[in-house]
């Protein structure tokens, strides 16, 4: 009778344990997303700031720019998403896309707007362009510590005996970006 009371308390310590784990990983994994959203919130600023620093548009480049606001407006809702639910898997998912469009609109409007030069932009684009690209640098690091943060949590509740405990409490594995 003894051994079983021990045994009862040894997997509950065991339980508790694991849980734990499994929260603060979860945790973990959350914070770096906030570190990334960040990062993300400064690349819209930046495209705000293109878009309030650009004159009348030609009507060569009235269409990139008109996608290149629309992507970035598609990117905000999905980073907005992305922010009240950060392990979701759809939530990632719709991110990573809005992320993909985003930078082909970018990438389609810089090209654009370099032939032919936009009357006054001659200077100003290479700048935006490089201030974009150490944008693109610094969410590369923030993505990949979201991720290494994201497997861990994902090899910790896909570990057995703990997936029983993420199965029974709701834990769902996290996507990566």
């Amino acid at each position: 009778m003894l051994s079983s009371w021990i045994f009862l308390a040894l997997l509950l310590f065991w339980a508790v344990g694991a849980y734990n784990r499994i929260v603060r990983l979860r945790s973990a994994a959350i914070q770096a997303f906030g570190g990334l959203d960040a990062h993300l919130m400064r690349m819209m600023a930046m495209l705000g700031e293109y878009e309030a620093a650009q004159g009348p548009t030609p009507a060569a480049h009235a269409d990139a720019r008109a996608a290149l606001w629309a992507a970035t407006t598609q990117f905000g809702a999905s980073l907005a998403v992305a922010r009240a639910r950060p392990l979701d898997a759809g939530a990632a998912a719709a991110l990573l896309t809005g992320r993909e469009v985003l930078e082909a609109a970018w990438l389609t409007m810089v090209r654009v707007a370099e032939v032919p030069p936009a009357p006054g932009d001659g200077a100003a684009l290479p700048l935006w362009a490089q201030r974009w690209q150490e944008l693109v640098a610094q969410n590369a690091l923030a993505t990949r510590q979201f991720n290494d943060a994201a497997l861990q949590y994902n090899q910790a509740i896909g570990q057995f005996p703990a997936r029983l405990l993420a199965w029974l409490f709701g834990f769902k594995a996290a996507r990566t970006l």
